[in-house]
């Protein structure tokens, strides 16, 4: 199975680092019946209190008002791409070579494996990084 490669859009926010923090971003995105199919949050420690949170894609002006409520904003300095396939050993050293290779540097990488399958998402510096990551990654 060859890796299908998507870019996508990646909207942040600066959450409050406690009990419930990231929900109550989420609650918002839900309650608009936001279908997200990726979040990543974590703690900023340059910022004692407040943590950092990334969603994807937003879809759609119904969605977009939902998220910038929320405190969402559209990341210009971060750009997704999502690449899915099927899972096999030494996938993600095979996946971080060929961007290595191509000279592509990223930003953030997590991936995940589901029985046969795996879903990757790479935040890149540009849209250009992202579009040349996807060629890159389809010819694996």
């Amino acid at each position: 199975m060859a890796l299908k490669a998507t870019s996508n859009e990646v909207w942040t926010a600066t959450i409050d680092d406690r009990a419930g923090g990231a929900a109550d971003v989420l609650e918002k995105l839900a309650s608009a019946k936001v279908n997200l199919e990726m979040v990543f949050a974590r703690r900023t420690p340059e910022q004692p209190g407040r943590g950092l949170m990334i969603v994807g894609p937003i879809k759609g002006r119904k969605a977009e008002q939902a998220a910038l409520a929320a405190g969402l904003a559209k990341s210009g300095m971060m750009h997704g791409l999502r690449v899915e396939g099927g899972d096999k050993p030494g996938l993600g050293a095979k996946i971080t070579r060929a961007l290595g290779n191509a000279g592509i540097s990223f930003r953030g990488l997590t991936a995940h494996a589901i029985g046969k399958k795996f879903v990757c998402n790479i935040a890149l510096d540009s849209a250009e990084d992202a579009a040349r990551a996807a060629a890159v990654l389809k010819k694996i």
